[in-house]
């Protein structure tokens, strides 16, 4: 099983008081509250942080964007992994990644991971995602046209990666008199393809018909097993059948000397797991953006929100892994057993989690908690 480090690179320099004053701190949390001289300290400490994690064992890094958000900094997942090529040596890079309802320009796209590709030495795993519904408002997109968009942009940059060109697109959303990149991707024919999801049946299906990894993230196990098992259908029709390479799981994890030294550390993931999950529903799910079906999986999977649930409640149902090292090496063993899979995406930086306990849990996963649960 492969393991990759991940941080939101959140923005927690403000009174927590402050967010209770408005509805949500996506969207319309005032950017008042933003000090670009703190955010450029915070910036180098995380950076430092992806490449502790490299230097300690970590198989892969990954990173995703957001906007109009404190709870990550990241705005632009392509310039990150631009950064992560240069400072990194080993470790795949897992960009999950790039928002393509909301790209104008496939080709652009195509031609940016392309690139990084070629800098990092065929070290990229492009990861294609919607965007949660909140991404709409930020970007001014149709949210009624998300997933039609999701799927010609993808389309459209596969062709362009592995079609000699010139060539003319014309589609329902993007129309293209030429489309001839210079730069193409080092591995071939792509950078291997993963897809997050929640519970959205529709996203289960397109990724097993496409052989993409499916990454769950923040599920209970039982709702992960019911989409994994979703998925092997699928592929079964298909005429396949996946590998645990296939599937990956993200949880929250954080790991100190002791059990009482990473419990009492390990509250500092209430905030991720608080307020930044806090919103209206119209934020989370614009008119359109969700299928009937889709809307009736996300309701089933989770019948309590995270940001409701208690921190005894959140290790319970395996959102939040703190402990030991060998408490957590016992859990994460139990995830990797019981859901079969190939990757584990540890989000192990939450909210104001110090840099001194966000390091000294990477140190503990790379050399105690990694190498017990390598095949």
């Amino acid at each position: 099983m492969d393991f990759f480090y991940f941080t939101e690179m959140p923005y927690a320099e403000f009174p927590e008081s402050e967010v209770e004053k408005y509805p949500s701190m996506r969207l319309t949390f005032p950017n008042t509250y933003f000090d670009p001289r703190k955010a450029h300290h915070l910036f180098k400490r995380y950076l430092d942080e992806y490449q502790y994690a490299e230097e300690v064992g970590f198989d892969g890094l990954m990173i995703n964007e957001h906007h109009n958000t404190p709870s990550c900094m990241d705005v632009e997942v392509n310039i990150t992994g631009g950064i992560l090529a240069r400072i990194t040596s080993r470790a795949k890079i897992l960009m999950l990644g790039n928002m393509l309802p909301t790209s104008d320009n496939p080709v652009r796209l195509a031609e940016e991971i392309a690139m990084l590709d070629v800098i990092s030495g065929g070290r990229i795993i492009s990861g294609f995602v919607r965007g949660i519904g909140v991404e709409t408002w930020a970007n001014n997109t149709n949210p009624v046209h998300n997933r039609e968009r999701f799927e010609e942009c993808h389309d459209l940059i596969i062709k362009t990666w592995t079609t000699s060109g010139p060539f003319r697109w014309e589609g329902k959303h993007y129309q293209y008199r030429v489309v001839n990149p210079w730069m193409l991707p080092l591995q071939k024919p792509f950078p291997p393809v993963w897809v997050p999801g929640t519970g959205s049946p529709e996203t289960v299906e397109w990724a097993a018909k496409n052989r993409y990894t499916y990454a769950a993230f923040l599920t209970p196990l039982d709702v992960a097993e019911g989409l994994f098992q979703r998925y092997r259908e699928h592929a079964a029709a298909e005429g396949y059948e996946p590998t645990p390479d296939n599937f990956a799981f993200m949880i929250c994890c954080h790991v100190n000397d002791t059990e009482e030294k990473a419990q009492e550390a390990g509250k500092a993931f209430l905030w991720r797991m608080n307020y930044p999950l806090r919103g209206p529903k119209e934020y989370w799910s614009p008119p359109g953006y969700m299928s009937q079906a889709g809307a009736a999986a996300v309701a089933r999977r989770r019948p309590t929100p995270l940001n409701e649930m208690s921190y005894q409640q959140l290790q319970d149902r395996y959102h939040l892994i703190v402990g030991s090292p060998d408490s957590v090496i016992r859990k994460l063993r139990h995830i990797k057993e019981r859901l079969g899979i190939g990757a584990v995406l540890l989000e192990a930086q939450g909210g104001p989690l110090s840099h001194q306990d966000t390091m000294r849990s990477l140190e503990l996963l790379g050399k105690e908690v990694i190498p017990a649960l390598k095949d």
